[in-house]
């Protein structure tokens, strides 16, 4: 058998070992027959313990996940590549927030088949007559529930993949207390079965504490009346943030941000990152863009997570303790951007040596101290300096009068 197995490998690995079979509520019934056939044939399968239970008598080795998942996905990736034909069951399509993403992502395309059942994303896009290509899905399993702020503006609709029956009792409260109580806030149970249920009402009436586990939220955002809704370009309301004081205003916010030019699924090191404004705003520009904040003071850092969190992207790592020093191994970010102490020993330097080949460093400059270190590093490595003057109206006695910012002096470069 030892001998059969390894005659019929290629390259130690065999073609179409992995089935992964998107199933629904409407259970084996609902699966085409390749779908099936690819369940039948296999000689290991997996699935969540409600989806083995749609499956009959079959001669595979049923598994069912434990959790956390992990060692079940190393199992199948490593000794059952190698030697068994295996079926894996996932919710809907399971290149949809499914566990097919995670088994493929290292995998040549020859290894597996990908057999979609309908998503439960489509199914309430149906029910509800919305169009898939104008509507947000957001995955709030093992995620925090407050990336949703990101998306918060009237009009948007939103699709939530629920985490279990108390979320959309907890999605509800932190609509009405974000200032979208108003919303229109839809809830199906066991969608796409025989026993499927919806609940509409308002996210400020919403009443019901726990749904069935098996549940997904739609949502219209409506604002109330005195909400300011987020935008994502960059340049956000100082008041929008918890600050004591040390933050990039909103003016040079938005210079530095066009500066950086964050691109999808590109990551940023904010450097001396006070309130942590560049760096929430970075990550606000596109769901897939990351953040490492490093800040040497605690109640700094403390505060970053919490505007991280308030603006939707609690994603945003902090770092706390004294740059470079904490750099350590991580791997090498596609931008950083330096808000103060660029005159301090070997910072610049060693942010250079980290940053990636075509990489964008930004650093602002305050101090006279700190414009001469900029200056000195601009006739060395090039790039832009751009003087910013901003000035605010404020009121002088019954009128208007003219306060001047401090002065920045901004040093753009690109590796």
């Amino acid at each position: 058998m030892l001998l059969t197995r390894l005659g019929t490998a290629r390259s130690d690995v065999r073609e179409r070992w992995l089935s992964i079979v998107g199933i629904g509520e409407d259970g084996w019934g609902g699966l085409s027959p390749a779908a099936k056939q690819a369940v039948e044939s296999a000689e290991v399968l997996y699935g969540g313990v409600r989806h083995l239970a749609h499956v009959p008598s079959v001669r595979a080795m049923q598994v069912a996940w434990p959790s956390p998942m992990a060692p079940a996905v190393h199992e199948i990736l490593t000794h059952h590549r190698r030697w068994s034909k295996v079926a894996v069951l996932a919710s809907g399509d399971p290149m949809l927030f499914g566990v097919g993403v995670t088994l493929t992502r290292e995998l040549d395309p020859a290894e597996f088949l990908v057999i979609p059942h309908v998503s439960a994303f489509s199914l309430a896009c149906a029910r509800l007559g919305w169009p898939i290509s104008e509507t947000v899905l957001v995955s709030l399993v093992n995620r925090p529930i407050e990336q949703i702020y990101r998306y918060l503006h009237p009009g948007q609709r939103l699709v939530l993949f629920s985490e279990d029956g108390t979320t959309p009792s907890a999605v509800a409260q932190l609509l009405t207390d974000s200032g979208y109580g108003s919303s229109k806030f839809t809830v199906f149970e066991y969608l796409g079965g025989s026993a499927e249920k919806r609940r509409d009402d308002r996210a400020e009436a919403w009443s019901v504490e726990q749904c069935h586990d098996l549940n997904l939220i739609a949502v219209v955002c409506v604002a109330d009346p005195e909400t300011r809704a987020l935008s994502i370009v960059p340049g956000l309301s100082d008041d929008f943030y918890v600050t004591d004081g040390q933050l990039t205003k909103r003016e040079v916010r938005a210079v530095t941000l066009a500066h950086l030019a964050p691109l999808p699924g590109q990551q940023l090191w904010d450097v001396g990152a006070g309130t942590g404004t560049i760096g929430i705003e970075w990550m606000r520009s596109h769901p897939s863009c990351s953040c490492i904040s490093f800040e040497e003071r605690e109640d700094r850092a403390a505060r970053i997570l919490t505007n991280a969190k308030r603006l939707g992207v609690p994603g945003l790592k902090v770092i706390q303790g004294s740059a470079p020093e904490t750099f350590g191994d991580l791997q090498s970010p596609d931008a950083i951007f330096i808000g103060g102490g660029i005159s301090g020993d070997g910072l610049f330097q060693a942010c250079w040596d980290k940053l990636s080949k075509g990489g964008r460093i930004v650093a602002n400059a305050v101090t006279i101290e700190s414009e001469t270190a900029v200056a000195a590093q601009q006739r060395l490595y090039g790039g832009e300096l751009v003087r910013i003057l901003v000035a605010r109206a404020e009121p002088v006695g019954g009128v208007l009068g003219w306060r001047h910012m401090m002065p920045i002096t901004q040093w753009s470069v690109v590796k």
